[in-house]
């Protein structure tokens, strides 16, 4: 690929790879939602879906234990359960065999929403006597940007791999994936709690996150007493990653279109209006938001 360094397109070849040969992707579609139809492989498999969210929630359970970030009473029998899992889409990479070896949630917000009820509401820096209302002003700032463009604000969590794929270009992909789901659904303005744990942020950072901040003022990176591990608040522009993956992302957004889908709510009449238009390549900065 023009523009990439050896390592890149090395790492390039590993995602091809991985995306034929090893694990596949799959999408859970929020629960009782018209599916976009945008989608080709769609399919009404409610017992499938509730199986696919079960067996997620318990994988995420297991890694989150053994990375020390969870106690086992904040399992629900093996399972780490949320409130926003049935609101959200997950994007899933199973193995060879079918089951679920990395997943991360995406859910969308209308602009309308309040900060209360996004789930950085309920992290340490929102409680904190010296950063809580500067975080309550830059959330309000990215909800403004959100009505003004007519466009979501998402959160992206639930991020968990598989120990034995971490070093391998699967977390990379995955982070591809989400953006190319982000845009495909018509873009947003994304916030993600995201760990320093595995290089998490990083990856991130590396995609086109930015730290959240406040009239130039930038958020900063915190101790999470229940997760036990430093963490981040970033923010992304679904179009305005960084270029140099722009090329893996408009490839993933033609894939997304054919993996297959599983929902729990059966087509009706407005599954084949189209996703709605929001224009992808703008500068925000004449908008003076913040």
């Amino acid at each position: 690929m023009a523009g990439l360094c050896s390592s890149e397109r090395q790492t390039s070849a590993q995602m091809r790879l991985v995306t034929s040969a090893s694990r596949t992707l799959l999408l859970l579609a929020p629960s009782q939602r018209a599916v976009p139809a945008l989608f080709t492989g769609v399919q009404f498999a409610p017992h499938r879906y509730e199986d696919l969210l079960a067996e997620t929630q318990a994988f995420r359970g297991r890694i989150y234990l053994e990375d020390g970030a969870i106690k086992p009473w904040q399992l629900d029998h093996g399972r780490h359960k949320q409130e926003s899992d049935l609101e959200s889409w997950h994007l899933l990479v199973l193995d060879h065999k079918g089951h679920v070896c990395g997943c991360a949630r995406y859910r969308e917000y209308p602009g309308s929403a309040r900060f209360n009820e996004l789930n950085v509401s309920h992290s340490p820096l929102a409680r904190s006597a010296e950063w809580g209302d500067m975080l309550h002003r830059a959330i309000a700032s990215e909800l403004e940007l959100s009505r003004r463009l007519d466009c979501p604000l998402a959160e992206l969590g639930g991020w968990a791999l598989a120990e034995d794929i971490r070093g391998t270009a699967e977390a990379l992909r995955m982070t591809v994936a989400t953006y190319a789901l982000t845009r495909e659904l018509g873009g947003a303005i994304g916030l993600s709690t995201v760990t320093r744990r595995h290089g998490s942020a990083s990856i991130l950072r590396r995609m086109g996150g930015r730290s959240l901040e406040y009239r130039g003022r930038q958020l900063p990176a915190y101790y999470d007493d229940q997760y036990e591990c430093e963490m981040e608040i970033l923010r992304f522009y679904s179009w305005a990653p960084n270029p140099r993956y722009g090329v893996w992302i408009d490839e993933m957004k033609d894939n997304l279109r054919s993996v297959q889908v599983i929902t729990n709510e059966i087509a009706g009449p407005d599954w084949v209006a189209a996703i709605r238009s929001r224009p992808v390549n703008f500068d925000t900065r004449a908008l003076n938001v913040g």
